[in-house]
């Protein structure tokens, strides 16, 4: 599995906290954190400085409190705990499969379990409402669907097409 980690575990940026009009870019590779600032600011004195750049072991991540604190004030407090896990070595390999690869793993689970697959998290609440999911779902689980119907799906969405022809209370919609 260690195949699937790239260079970088984790990326991330974006404006810091108000009232600062600051950038920040949060980078974890394999063995280090590395925290960007860049200044913006419309004063003379600041304009053209370089941006600042910390880079520090995961060890020493996991021990450099202020540093935890910056990355907890300006990412939020779910990028710094994922931050943390990475640190620790607790990687997961699921949220880093691609979109793909987890439709077809979607393919092979009961409908009942995609709705409880999507309280997991942002990424899966994503791809369990996509459209992509609900066509796979519509084509591979449907009998009655024919191609005379593709049209109708494109229309008013996939998501909606299931739950009006092939779902209802009396009869189970996926054979």
């Amino acid at each position: 599995m260690a195949s699937l980690l790239g260079d970088h575990l984790f990326q991330f940026s974006g404006q810091g906290p108000p009232p600062s009009k600051d950038f920040f870019q949060l980078i974890v590779s394999r063995n280090e954190v590395i925290l960007t600032s860049w200044k913006i600011s419309v004063r003379l004195g600041c304009k053209g400085a370089a941006p600042k750049q910390q880079k520090i072991s995961h060890h020493d991540f996991l021990h450099q409190k202020m540093l935890q604190q910056e990355v907890e004030a300006v990412f939020g407090d779910r990028i710094f705990e994922h931050t943390k896990l990475l640190c620790q070595g607790k990687f997961d390999y699921l949220e880093r499969l691609t979109d793909d690869i987890l439709l077809k793993i979607l393919a092979n689970l009961e409908l009942k379990d995609t709705t409880q697959l999507a309280q997991v998290s942002q990424r899966f609440r994503e791809i369990c409402n996509s459209e992509k999911f609900w066509e796979q779902t519509v084509r591979n689980g449907c009998a009655d669907f024919t191609g005379y119907m593709e049209g109708i799906a494109s229309a008013m969405g996939w998501r909606k097409m299931f739950f009006t022809f092939f779902h209802t209370s009396g009869r189970k919609g996926l054979q």
